[in-house]
């Protein structure tokens, strides 16, 4: 889950750097957590088709698995 006060400093952020304002009449609270809620929603549905290629519409190649094991253990050492 994102962290709605982040998302809130970068909504400020972002929109005085495209120079725009937020309409009096929407709360900024809300519009973040309609933005969070948009990601997230976005990134789930990343992470199950992911999911899918990562394990081979459910015919997994173990040995590439591994491979990949093994590099992002030596990656993060």
């Amino acid at each position: 889950m994102l962290d709605r006060d982040v998302v809130e400093i970068l909504l400020d952020e972002e929109f005085e750097d495209m120079e725009l304002e937020i309409p009096e009449d929407v709360d900024k609270k809300a519009l973040a957590e309609a933005f969070c809620q948009y990601t997230e929603d976005d990134y789930y549905e990343w992470l199950k088709d992911n999911f899918k290629s990562f394990f081979n519409h459910g015919d997994p190649d173990w040995e590439w698995i591994k491979g990949k094991i093994q590099a992002s253990t030596v990656e993060h050492k």
